[in-house]
């Protein structure tokens, strides 16, 4: 993490505990406590105007918000955020500008909205939609074995997950290295907290790959390209919008993506190296 400097906002470091206990009886009748994900609403308001209610886990509030922001292309510049203070009290997070003006004409984008297939229902503002082809998306090639060396990585890091399920994850990656890997009660969350993170740091997306649990949805395909990550890798599918998406603007996209098992959907051709293929699974392929 950068040192912080004068021009980025202040945060609150609010995160939450995101494993809760409970009581349970199993199918014997017999009585035992297990682990359960917390599960939180999280107003964000911009100079105190409401713009949306998430469910998260609590774990990374400020990123979340500066994230989902970012990825909206509700505020476009990092220096004009002064603060960003969360409130479990009040269950709200406070992200105040340096201007004081908020978000412009925020009414006719919030009048404007696409509910998506997100977990716990995402959202898209018409202006996140006008922007989505400004991205330009650098050509890459990514390894077969980068992409065995990145879910190795990636397989012991999902702590809530195992302990109590219910959640998923999105990982930050260069190459097989995770940067950064965030769990929360929807992908698109995991995903905003990180392109938080990524924005207060100044990280640039397009040596990165982003790898999540989740199925790939236009949404996740628009919030990666907003990140500037050419590179999408996850554990279950694709649907067809975010293919069609992705094929736009040149994402490869891997899915299905375990142990030693993929598919991909876009850059199979020239973008993918196949450099790890077993001599007997080479002789099956060129029969």
């Amino acid at each position: 993490m950068k040192a912080s400097s004068p021009s980025l906002p202040r945060l609150s470091q609010a995160g939450r505990e995101p494993i809760h206990y409970w009581k349970v009886f199993d199918h014997r009748g017999q009585a035992k406590e297990v682990a359960i994900p917390g599960e939180v609403p999280l107003t964000i308001k911009v100079d105190g105007k409401e713009v949306v209610t998430l469910m998260t886990l609590g774990t990374n509030p400020e990123e979340l918000a500066l994230g989902y922001l970012r990825n909206q292309r509700l505020l476009e510049r990092i220096e004009e955020i002064a603060a960003v203070e969360v409130d479990w009290e009040r269950q709200t997070v406070q992200v105040t500008t340096r201007h004081g003006r908020g978000i412009p004409e925020l009414e006719a984008k919030l009048s404007r909205v696409t509910v998506t297939s997100g977990c716990g229902q995402g959202t898209l503002f018409s202006c996140t939609l006008d922007k989505l082809y400004e991205q330009k998306l650098p050509w890459v090639s990514v390894r077969q074995s980068t992409i065995y060396g990145l879910l190795k990585s990636v397989a012991g890091l999902n702590r809530v997950y195992r302990q109590s399920g219910s959640v998923h994850g999105c990982g930050l990656c260069r190459g097989t290295e995770v940067i950064m890997y965030v769990e929360d009660v929807g992908r698109h969350n995991a995903a905003d907290a990180i392109a938080g993170r990524m924005w207060l740091d100044g990280i640039e997306g397009r040596d990165k790959i982003l790898f999540t649990t989740g199925r790939l949805t236009s949404e996740i395909v628009m919030k990666t390209a907003f990140m500037g990550i050419p590179v999408l890798i996850s554990k279950s599918g694709v649907t067809q919008m975010g293919l069609e998406l992705a094929c736009d603007l040149g994402m490869v996209v891997i899915g299905r993506a375990r142990a030693r098992r993929f598919l991909v959907y876009n850059g199979g051709e020239d973008q993918v190296i196949f450099d790890a293929v077993p001599s007997a699974e080479k002789g099956e392929q060129d029969d």
